[in-house]
């Protein structure tokens, strides 16, 4: 039995209630004079008040252990961050986006506050998704047996969002020791709790999950609040179970700046809730108490006028952000390498090995080189088999059930809790693969939009040292969901890389870098190839390829064909082909590394040839290679002697039926036709 602490105004001494109110009295002035900032145009122009939520939130505070305990929370979190030691100037810093913002430099919406150095998570505006990192980094937690727990505030409408049952499910199944707090005051923006779900408290809809505790509180009653917070936090330090903390709070004022609850909300309801304000009900069991006097309060509350005076004088002065610095903290700087800077080797000595074979030794090889790296995903640790394709063979009898293990069929659990994972240390790499085939990783989309942006969110302060594998493409017969690429979508955000081998000495050379690098990289498998010969390359055992640096495999001087994946090795043949018919000598360059993009080597062959032909295996419309001949015609038109030519899939999904299949994606004689033609122009 866990010996829990019954809080009163009794058996509270005086210090701790003076203490308590000084916060409530702080948060509750900033809260109200948030809404001026933006009257005098000097910011803050999203404001999610809290009043109603303040019991809660100082119980939130009041047991976050910044040394060992991570906490997440809320846009609706001020008091919550203030009971946690940031400062009214830092408050105030991030209402109106100054570059000493500690939360995020400006960048991030305001009512968004973090203090990672203290533990205080960056979260994103995508309500609830922060959920998933706080499970992941209680997993890590828990690995490292560090002593502490996650701590996940949110409303109790955002509980709606499927990624929130995928980190409430997982963190039952996996033991994880995190406290998920449900602020429930009944309303997402307009629309109440009885449009969201039958249950009339959010924290019933997780009933039934095993090793789940769920308890209940008044998040208005501060002693409630502390007593409910205390349980919890032993309950999950004890058992290394998760627990549901539901507060029920009352919303006195609007969502936000931008809403008017008038529109939504009779007088009768405004009024009544205003009779609920936790504050003033403090303030009169304080007084009630006999320990405080009205004078005594009166004068916690000048002090807390005071020092927003004063904080609110000094963030005025705090500089803006520098429009310059928009390209600072987009991509960590990668690995680097000294043996192979250009990613090049001989390959004259050694045995050729297969693409899915340089890609497990590799993993193997960094596994033993990092103890900190992790691997999981689905399928991937049954006795033998490691993922649908055997990719990992062997990894968990090597490494053990800690370091590589099995997901749920929950692609947005896998990404967001690998995410957390890397919160805990900046040491720890994470490697998944993000789903069966790459088709099926769309449901993980908002964590990966997400995690692509925290680097640049946080101002540099946090970055997730994730590598997603994906096993990419056609020429299987998989059809829908299993033939399909999705590098076109993917490029398009800022703050991934993405790269894309084709032959076994580039994947291996590239998986290292990435393993070793810090930030979120995307490895796009050609699955097609995994065994085929034609992938077959001398693997060096320490190659490292670095990223954007592509690869000319043929040299030429009458054509240049810009490729990568499974189209490498047909444009390859078919180029030998033409130059032992005709002599005409085509340069083929492997870009390899897709973000960042070898820009320069691309120029530089188009310049030498005057002609251009971007094969790849994606739909031509908005593919991968519009960019590319974009690029090629704003600089190096005036080199052209010949328009810029694309070759790809057509804008259909990729059929299942091999006549079908053929009749959309690339092959070698739609490429020998495009080249024969170009050559002739």
């Amino acid at each position: 039995m866990i010996q829990t602490r019954k809080y009163s105004i009794d058996n509270v001494d005086k210090v701790a209630l003076q203490k308590w109110y000084s916060l409530m009295t702080l948060g509750r002035q900033l809260d109200e004079k948030a809404p001026n900032y933006l009257k005098q145009a000097l910011g803050w122009s999203y404001h999610a008040p809290y009043a109603g939520h303040d019991g809660i939130q100082l119980a939130l505070g009041q047991f976050f252990d910044r040394e060992k305990d991570f906490l997440f929370p809320y846009y609706r979190d001020m008091l919550t961050v203030i009971s946690a030691g940031m400062t009214a100037e830092e408050i105030i810093l991030n209402g109106i986006s100054k570059a000493t913002d500690p939360s995020s430099g400006g960048r991030h919406m305001s009512n968004h506050f973090a203090k990672p150095e203290w533990h205080i998570q960056n979260v994103s505006s995508a309500t609830g998704n922060h959920i998933l990192h706080a499970a992941g980094v209680a997993r890590s937690i828990k690995i490292y047996k560090s002593g502490g727990v996650a701590i996940c505030s949110q409303g109790e409408s955002s509980t709606s969002e499927g990624y929130v049952f995928e980190a409430i499910n997982g963190a039952s199944k996996e033991g994880l020791p995190v406290i998920f707090v449900f602020q429930d005051n009944q309303y997402g923006i307009s629309v109440p709790q009885r449009d969201q779900s039958a249950n009339r408290r959010a924290a019933d809809n997780f009933r039934g999950i095993k090793n789940l505790k769920i308890m209940f509180c008044d998040g208005k009653n501060v002693f409630h609040s502390m007593e409910t917070m205390d349980a919890a936090k032993q309950y999950v330090l004890k058992y290394s179970r998760p627990v549901i903390v539901q507060a029920n709070c009352v919303r006195i004022h609007s969502h936000s700046n931008s809403d008017r609850q008038e529109l939504y909300r009779d007088e009768n309801e405004r009024h009544c809730v205003k009779l609920l304000d936790p504050l003033k009900r403090f303030r009169i069991q304080l007084l009630h108490s006999g320990k405080f006097s009205g004078e005594e309060l009166d004068n916690l509350d000048k002090q807390a006028k005071q020092i927003i005076s004063v904080a609110h004088k000094k963030a005025l002065k705090a500089p803006d952000p520098d429009p310059k610095s928009i390209f600072d903290f987009v991509v960590p700087e990668p690995y680097v390498s000294q043996k192979y800077p250009e990613g090049i080797h001989d390959g004259s000595k050694g045995e050729k090995k297969k693409l899915i074979q340089a890609l497990n030794e590799t993993l193997k090889a960094e596994f033993r080189h990092n103890p900190d790296t992790y691997l999981w995903g689905q399928d991937m640790a049954n006795k033998e088999k490691g993922g649908i394709f055997n990719v990992s063979k062997g990894m968990q009898k090597e490494f053990g059930k800690i370091r590589v293990f099995n997901a749920p069929i929950a692609e947005d659990y896998i990404v967001g809790t690998s995410n957390g994972m890397t919160r805990f240390d900046d040491k720890i790499r994470v490697i998944i693969e993000g789903a069966e085939f790459a088709d099926y990783f769309w449901p993980a989309m908002e964590q990966l939009v997400d995690s692509s942006h925290d680097y640049w969110r946080s101002n540099g302060k946090f970055v997730p040292n994730v590598i997603i594998r994906l096993a990419s493409g056609g020429y299987i017969g998989g059809g829908l969901y299993h033939s399909q690429n999705i590098e076109g979508a993917l490029t398009t955000l800022p703050g991934l890389r993405i790269v894309y081998p084709a032959f076994a000495d580039d994947a291996a050379g590239l998986l290292r870098t990435a393993i070793r690098s810090r930030g979120l990289t995307l490895f796009l498998e050609p699955k097609a190839m995994y065994n085929d010969h034609t992938s077959e390359a001398v693997v060096p055992s320490d190659f490292e390829v670095p990223f954007g640096k592509a690869r000319i495999r043929n040299k030429g001087n009458d054509l240049s064909v810009i490729t990568y994946g499974n189209t490498l090795p047909m444009c390859l043949k078919v180029t030998e082909n033409i130059l032992e018919e005709t002599g005409k000598s085509i340069e083929v360059i492997d870009i390899r590394s897709l973000v960042p993009l070898d820009k320069e080597t691309i120029l530089m062959s188009v310049k030498k040839t005057g002609r251009a032909l971007i094969v790849h295996e994606d739909k031509i419309f908005s593919g991968f290679g519009a960019e590319i001949a974009a690029m090629i015609a704003d600089e190096a038109f005036t080199y052209l002697d010949a328009p810029v030519q694309r070759i790809g899939s057509t804008f259909t999904p990729v059929g299942f039926n091999p006549i079908l299949e053929n009749a959309i994606l690339p092959n070698a004689d739609k490429i020998d036709v495009a080249i024969r033609k170009l050559l002739t122009f």
